[in-house]
């Protein structure tokens, strides 16, 4: 018997490394992740990202969580009828520009590039290219979170654990803890699209920053290590049929 879930909320992350936008709704279709989301990245000046040539590089070629916790505090905005990204800063400062465009791009690049600071290397650049998703897989997925399996884990530690710091596209209810491992090759209906279940997701330490308070306060991937012996929360989905979610 199918199992019954229900879609909490649904995001899309425009800027690898940034806030997250919700959405109401979204179309999705094969071979693609979900429209706009790591469409955009801040390439570090020493990363080997070729605009004409793209491919995937580990996000430590690029402006991340994973190396830079102060962005955390940054709240991205992508408009794509307007064609304009707006940046805004803890401070107060902020940017609005189109990354669409070579100007634009570089506005962003330097904005993104003097809030870094001294973690800034080389000279970073701002990149769009159609068709290319910056996410952390070799091919264009989009990540799911059961907040059950969720809800268990921090029982399990004692803590809870800000869902944000997992940065998934859909956080669904209704499964059992830890059933989605179980799906890893089945095809699952959300909305009228089917997707197919591809891999568990391994946790990277991104995860130890706080979404809230740019703070490295929390270690989930030793705490998943330590409970269960493995550093995977949610699934990583590609979609087999096109539809709406």
């Amino acid at each position: 018997m199918p199992t019954p879930m229900r879609i909490e909320n649904l995001y899309r992350f425009p800027v690898k490394g940034l806030s997250a936008e919700p959405l109401d709704a979204v179309d999705v279709t094969p071979g693609n992740a979900l429209p706009w989301d790591r469409a955009f990245a801040l390439a570090q000046g020493d990363a080997a990202f070729d605009p004409a040539h793209p491919v995937f590089l580990r996000k430590s070629n690029f402006m991340c969580l994973l190396k830079n916790a102060g962005i955390a505090g940054l709240r991205a905005k992508f408009d794509p009828v307007e064609g304009l990204l707006d940046i805004s800063a803890p401070n107060g400062t902020r940017i609005t520009a189109s990354p669409l465009t070579p100007d634009g791009r570089l506005a962003l690049a330097g904005f993104l590039t003097d809030f870094l600071g001294d973690e800034a290397r080389g000279t970073p650049v701002f990149h769009y290219v159609p068709g290319h998703v910056f996410g952390d897989q070799r091919t264009p997925a989009i990540s799911l979170i059961s907040l059950p399996s969720l809800a268990q884990f921090e029982h399990a530690i004692g803590a809870s654990r800000d869902a944000m710091r997992f940065r998934s596209n859909l956080y669904i209810s209704g499964p059992a803890p830890w059933a989605e491992f179980d799906w890893i090759g089945r095809r699952l209906a959300i909305g009228t699209a089917i997707f197919r279940v591809i891999k568990r997701t391994d946790r990277c330490n991104a995860t130890q920053v706080n979404p809230a308070t740019a703070e490295r306060d929390a270690d989930p991937v030793r705490e998943l290590m330590r409970t269960y012996g493995h550093p995977d929360l949610g699934v990583h989905m590609e979609v087999a049929a096109p539809g709406r979610i």
